[in-house]
C-alpha cells in the first residue's frame, strides 16, 4: 500500500464544512489536476464553473434539492459536458464541411470527460486536506440551473462537487465484493450476482450501526426501490433542447 492507494482507499463524502475558505491556489491546482485526466482524442470536452457567491449557491442548493451543504461548503464546482466550445472553434476549419458535433457519440465523450476530470479533481482536493462529495441534485431541475449558469446549447451540468475543509468524520460505506465487479477475460454472470448477497448482509449491519438500529435494508432492496422510482425523467426532452444526440 503506497500514499496514493491509501488516499484513494480513504475516500469518504463529505457534507458538512468548517468556514474556512478553499484558497486561489488550491482551486487552481485542484483544476490543473482535473486537466490531466485522461480526455479522449484530447477532445477535453467539459467546462467547470466555480460557485462561490452566497446568494449562487443558496440558489443551487434549492434547484439540487435543498442540500444545505451546496449552500455551506467554500466552492461548489459544476461539472460541465461542453461541446459548445468545440463546435465553435473548429466552424471555420471546418470550411463548410457537415459537423457532427452533436452526436451521441460525442455526447458520451463529453459526460465521460467531464466525469474522469472530476474524479482526478476529487483525488487532487483530498491529497491537499480538503474534502468533497459528488451532487447529482443539479439535474433535478436542470433546464433551471442551466439557465442560472448561462450554459449554452451544447453544454449541460453532470453534476456538482461541494469542495471545503471537513468538519465531520464519516464512516466509509463499504462497497461491493471485488468479486462482483472484477471479471476476467468475459462477464461472470453468476459471480457477479451471487457475490451481492454477501454484500447484503454488509450492508445491513452497516446500516444498522450507523442508524443506531433504525434501518436495515439490504442493498438489494434499497436499489429495487430506486429502480421503482421514475427519477429524472425531463432529461432526454432536456438535452434535444440543448442540442445533444441528434444523430
Amino acid at each position: 500500500m503506497n500514499d496514493t492507494l491509501s488516499l484513494l482507499m480513504n475516500h469518504r463524502s463529505i457534507r458538512k464544512y468548517k468556514n474556512t475558505p478553499v484558497t486561489d491556489e488550491q482551486l487552481q491546482a485542484i483544476i490543473s489536476a482535473a486537466q490531466m485526466a485522461s480526455t479522449s482524442s484530447n477532445v477535453q470536452a467539459y467546462s467547470v464553473i466555480a460557485v462561490t457567491e452566497p446568494e449562487l449557491k443558496k440558489e443551487l442548493a434549492e434547484l439540487a434539492g435543498n442540500q444545505a451543504y451546496v449552500r455551506e461548503c467554500p466552492v461548489f464546482l459544476v461539472w460541465c459536458a461542453d461541446l459548445y466550445r468545440l463546435q465553435q472553434v473548429t466552424a471555420e476549419p471546418l470550411q463548410g464541411r457537415a459537423s457532427y458535433a452533436d452526436t451521441t457519440e460525442n455526447f458520451i465523450v463529453a459526460t465521460v470527460d467531464a466525469a474522469l476530470a472530476a474524479q482526478n479533481a476529487a483525488i487532487a482536493a483530498e491529497s491537499l486536506g480538503l474534502g468533497i462529495v459528488y451532487i447529482g441534485g443539479v439535474r433535478n431541475r436542470i433546464a433551471e440551473v442551466s439557465k442560472l449558469l448561462g450554459l449554452p446549447e451544447l453544454v449541460y451540468p453532470v453534476f456538482g462537487m461541494c469542495v471545503g475543509v471537513a468538519d465531520q468524520e464519516p464512516g466509509q460505506r463499504p462497497r461491493l465484493p471485488l468479486e462482483s465487479v472484477l471479471h476476467l477475460n468475459g462477464y461472470a454472470k453468476v459471480q457477479s450476482v451471487e457475490a451481492v448477497k454477501a454484500y447484503d448482509d454488509v450492508m445491513q449491519a452497516y446500516l444498522l450501526e450507523r442508524t443506531g438500529g433504525k434501518k436495515d435494508t439490504p442493498w438489494s432492496h434499497v436499489m429495487a426501490d430506486r429502480l421503482a422510482e421514475p427519477i429524472r425523467l425531463h432529461m432526454k426532452v432536456f438535452f434535444e433542447d440543448k442540442g445533444f444526440m441528434r444523430k
